[in-house]
């Protein structure tokens, strides 16, 4: 394992990062998806199982806004200017490995929350914009 602290806070951010888009799946699209396919019955006893679900939702505005502030930031720490691996084979094949596995986190973070903040903030005023287009 590698001792470099910037390698262990850029991959403890990838994680948490991966975390906060889960919750924004989690809090709001899982329900309204849930809803959407008949299954209400399944979201209240969801949301009777775990009651945090309620606060989640009631609190999606900061649940997204800081989320979307971790992505940003993962994203910056991952892809910024004169980010290099060490040179000797040991730390660097460990480096280069992290590398790569740090950006598949944040792909599917940024994935979950953009599926996320597209269900909790974009699917109802299209489907009212579409149920607007049949005359």
């Amino acid at each position: 394992m590698s001792d470099d602290p910037l390698l262990k806070r850029t991959g403890g951010l990838a994680w948490l990062t991966l975390f906060a888009s889960g919750g924004t799946l989690i809090c709001c699209a899982l329900p309204a998806t849930l809803v959407t396919l008949g299954l209400g019955a399944t979201v209240a006893a969801f949301t009777s199982s775990f009651p945090v679900l309620v606060t989640l939702s009631e609190h999606k505005v900061w649940v997204f806004v800081l989320s979307g502030a971790l992505l940003l930031l993962s994203g910056w720490l991952l892809y910024r200017a004169g980010r290099r691996c060490p040179v000797e084979p040991g730390p660097g094949a460990l480096c280069a490995r992290s590398q790569v596995w740090n950006r598949r986190l944040y792909g599917l973070s940024v994935f979950l929350w953009l599926i996320g903040f597209s269900v909790a903030y974009l699917a109802l005023p299209v489907r009212i914009w579409l149920g607007a287009c049949r005359v």
